[in-house]
């Protein structure tokens, strides 16, 4: 067995720990990270090939805390672990925003990241340290990644900033972020704070990303001592040079047309249609299917360029607007009747109809998490 250990400080003498190679060696790629009594395992695997017809990442990331980890055992009748709770869903969410940019375009296969919490300190947040987890175990596999990343939690305690506070401590923070990023560029941030300054606002961020720093020159190492410097070699897509070429020659000056017209939805959407249509129809009646992909893929870069050229050069956006003009705004409350509250609120061609309801202490609901259990009684 070949285990495989990288460590390294915060900043202020608490040590996080890489492992690999000692759980889980089936899995493409597979890491625990380690801070204290808590521990999290990380796995990764991704099918060879894609499946036909699969033009974007299908990539799933799930973030689990086990009941076992924290000396629990499951509520509810069947005493078992049951689906995500909304607290993992929104840690998922986070740790597939920072991997999801790092992948290549092009690569198309079925991609799962799996992060469970193995083991619990209490006072330790594991949220913080999910987004390492995920990216060491792509590290150290052979999946295609431009990685390696990191997700920190910035905070600011009694004047002083730190990075992965203890959750004893965020009771007196004044400001609290999710940073996530790589060695060279910040690609996420999520938090809140009390009024700050914009120069407090920058050196909290430039603090986490040092701290990012720190955390992706590790992974490195950890890919160099394992030896899988070398990702596996893919091809998903098929491109023709000259097809692209004339699919721009043909329909770029009519979308950007229709993308200056200023008209609605959906009568962008109808134009936008009969320009692709009338490309198919003069297309060669034997044209293979394959190659109308192409096509079809090669008019969505046109519109991209198209409706980006058209906001970059001339300042206009889709629906006329110019870069300084805001779509017309109204609002109104009480448009339910019959419910507590209700309001609709309308910017341009996007509405929200709310409403809210006052119940009683029994209209409370349980949490049954591995770190909290009780009740909430605010619902959204």
């Amino acid at each position: 067995m070949n285990v495989i250990k990288k460590s390294f400080d915060l900043g202020d003498g608490r040590i996080v720990e890489i492992e690999t190679g000692k759980l889980a060696k089936q899995a493409d790629g597979s890491v625990v990270v380690k801070m204290g009594d808590t521990m999290l395992l990380a796995t990764v695997v991704s099918t060879v090939g894609a499946k036909p017809g699969t033009d974007f990442l299908p990539l799933s990331v799930d973030y689990q805390e086990k009941y076992a980890a924290t000396g629990r055992i499951p509520g509810g009748f069947l005493r078992r672990e049951a689906r995500l709770s909304d607290y993992e869903v929104l840690i998922s969410r986070l740790v597939d925003r920072a991997l999801r940019p790092m992948f290549p375009s092009d690569y198309h296969s079925d991609t799962q990241v799996m992060i469970s919490l193995i083991s619990a300190d209490k006072n330790i947040m594991p949220d913080c340290l999910a987004g390492l987890a995920a990216s060491a175990a792509l590290s150290v596999s052979d999946i295609p990644f431009n990685g390696p990343i990191s997700e920190v939690r910035v905070a600011k305690i009694d004047g002083k900033l730190v990075i992965n506070p203890y959750a004893s401590d965020l009771e007196r923070a004044t400001l609290e972020f999710m940073v996530a990023g790589s060695a060279n560029d910040i690609g996420m941030v999520e938090g809140e704070c009390d009024e700050i300054q914009e120069d407090e606002m920058v050196e909290a961020l430039k603090f986490a990303h040092d701290a990012i720093k720190v955390q992706c020159a590790i992974q490195v190492e950890l890919t160099e001592a394992t030896g899988k410097t070398v990702k596996r070699e893919y091809s998903h897509e098929d491109h023709d040079a000259d097809l692209k070429a004339k699919v721009y020659a043909d329909t770029y000056d009519k979308v950007y047309a229709v993308a200056k017209s200023g008209s609605n939805k959906d009568e962008r959407k109808v134009g936008f249609t009969a320009i692709i249509n009338a490309f198919f129809e003069a297309m060669p009646e034997d044209t293979a299917d394959l190659t109308k992909a192409m096509a079809k893929h090669y008019y969505h870069d046109v519109q991209y360029d198209a409706i980006r050229n058209l906001l970059l050069d001339e300042g206009i956006r889709l629906d006329g607007r110019k870069t300084t003009e805001i779509r017309p705004i109204w609002s109104e409350v009480g448009y339910l009747p019959a419910a507590h509250g209700s309001a609709v609120f309308t910017r341009g061609e996007t509405q929200s109809l709310t409403s809210v309801t006052l119940g009683s202490k029994d209209d409370e609901q349980m949490i049954d998490g591995a770190f909290f259990n009780g009740y909430q009684k605010f619902l959204l």
